[in-house]
């Protein structure tokens, strides 16, 4: 059996190389990919290098569930399995020549694209070896589903539509190339049940986290068990009901490949495990971080690997990134009890250097001389002209008031609705410098950015008022931009008081 299935592999590697479709799906879709992503996320301090689990996971994505049903069904139409069959040949060795040679093309395709991704500028992976293990059992979940795929399509076109099907909503609502933080919480519960964000996840953990073995290891080997469990029972479902012939009509066996990803999808739910790594890798920012500590250096918990500690291809000044979950606490240092109690010494202990630049993707803010573009304006003079009238902005507690205009900020940022993201956090500084007094703002923003969970989160839900989206559930990723806001805003007045 094995030389004939290496036979096999090596007929098939060479009609691969030969056939412009393969080409197209292996390894000219990814680098499109890869530069549209380089392109969205080009002001991130390290390049790509928080995107590497989605890139990866398109790349698996676009080779599996199109090229090799593709490939399948192409040669189905015009009768080579059916010659295929009669050979003295094990049918195990001639699908598992197919599919060891669609996984070889997947490799090698995802090394290309992790090349050209770091000559432009990531980071080397930290775990080389479990990204190839991550790797290569998502690559075996999107196999299965493309062997079901193949023996669901009658021809090729129906291959293209069954593929998009199922492409077009793991890319959107399943976590692969929106993050699943700015969506709302549903599609975190709908997301449990497709097999992209756990690729996602598991490759991202080993590209930038802590691997197979840090603090998070536990959720990262649960997305390996929930990718080999969709993936084995896709595949046993496809060898079953494998089509020789185009005559043959599809098996009800395949109905297993969908219950793999139901009960995967209930085993995440019925974990507690929704809430995704994507999430909380976003809101791992902490007041504190930007507040003096007793040493020089930021203090992190002892659960905290040392892996964990820096992101990769950071030095010890390139300041915080997203990626950083540093849960730095201050020392011998006395909160103030209410805004009035905060000092000035207290505001110029802020650490501004360390915040997310304002031109990231974390927090963004335009800069004094940016115009808004054409587009936007009509948007941004209607939110300054709704502004003032709003009632959450009445509130008589000053904290609460500006808290909830922080909101705005906030929830463009949230939602990444870019371009206007980067312009609001300027429409609401300017209505905060009317509705509150000069020498009282600083106290307030500084207060708040303190405590970013305090007061009342009910504006969130009349956002829609000043036409913006109103916020989601789950508010936590929400404060935790109204603290990154609420320092930089704060910096704009007293780092550079002349902002207007």
């Amino acid at each position: 059996m094995m030389p004939s299935l290496l036979r096999q592999i090596a007929l098939n590697v060479r009609l691969n190389f030969r056939s412009r479709m393969a080409l197209i799906y292996g390894y000219l879709f990814p680098t499109i990919f890869l530069l549209a992503f380089r392109t969205l996320y080009r002001h991130e301090r390290l390049p790509l290098a928080l995107h590497a689990g989605e890139l990866l996971t398109v790349t698996i994505l676009g080779g599996a569930c199109f090229g090799l049903p593709t490939g399948i069904v192409s040669d189905r139409e015009r009768g080579v399995w059916r010659r295929y069959k009669v050979l003295p040949t094990s049918a195990l060795s001639i699908l598992g020549g197919t599919l060891v040679t669609r996984y070889l093309l997947l490799l090698t395709s995802g090394i290309l694209q992790l090349a050209l991704a770091m000559a432009i500028g990531m980071p080397a992976p930290r775990h080389p070896l479990a990204l190839w293990a991550a790797f290569s059992v998502a690559a075996i979940a999107f196999m299965g589903i493309g062997l079901d795929i193949a023996m669901l399509a009658a021809n090729v076109p129906a291959v293209q539509a069954l593929g998009q099907c199922i492409f077009l909503p793991m890319l959107i609502v399943g976590g692969v190339a929106v993050s699943l933080a700015s969506l709302p919480a549903w599609a975190q519960h709908v997301s449990a049940f497709a097999p992209g964000r756990y690729a996602v996840e598991a490759i991202q953990a080993c590209v930038t986290g802590a691997g197979l073995t840090g603090s998070r290891a536990t959720e990262t080997r649960f997305d390996l068990l929930a990718l080999l469990a969709i993936g084995l029972v896709a595949a046993a479902a496809g060898v079953r009901a494998f089509r020789w012939d185009t005559r043959q009509r599809p098996s009800p066996w395949l109905a297993a490949s969908v219950l793999g990803c139901l009960a995967t999808g209930l085993a995440t739910e019925f974990s507690g495990r929704v809430h995704s790594e994507t999430v909380q890798r976003e809101e791992q920012h902490n007041a504190s971080e930007y507040l003096p500590v007793h040493t020089p250096t930021l203090q992190t918990d002892a659960a905290t690997s040392p892996s964990e500690q820096q992101p990769i291809g950071a030095s010890a000044s390139s300041g915080p990134t997203v990626s950083k979950p540093a849960t730095a606490h201050r020392a011998n240092a006395t909160d103030p009890a209410t805004w009035q109690d905060v000092t000035r010494e207290d505001i110029a202990g802020v650490a501004f250097e360390r915040l997310p630049a304002d031109t990231g993707v974390v927090a963004p803010i335009a800069g004094i001389s940016d115009e808004p573009d054409p587009e936007i304006a009509d948007q941004l003079q209607q939110l300054q002209s709704a502004l003032p009238s709003w009632q959450p902005g009445k509130s008589g507690d000053p904290v609460q008031r500006v808290r909830n205009y922080l909101y705005a900020a906030a929830i463009a940022d949230v939602s990444r609705m870019d371009p206007l993201e980067r312009f609001v956090p300027l429409v609401v500084f300017e209505q905060l410098r009317k509705s509150i007094a000069a020498e009282n703002l600083p106290k307030i923003l500084y207060f708040i950015a303190l405590h970013p969970l305090d007061g009342s989160d009910a504006a969130v839900q009349r956002l829609h008022e000043l036409g913006l989206p109103d916020g989601p559930e789950d508010t936590r990723l929400l404060r935790n931009r109204a603290m990154m806001y609420a320092f930089k805003l704060l910096g704009r007045i007293t780092v550079a008081p002349d902002a207007k």
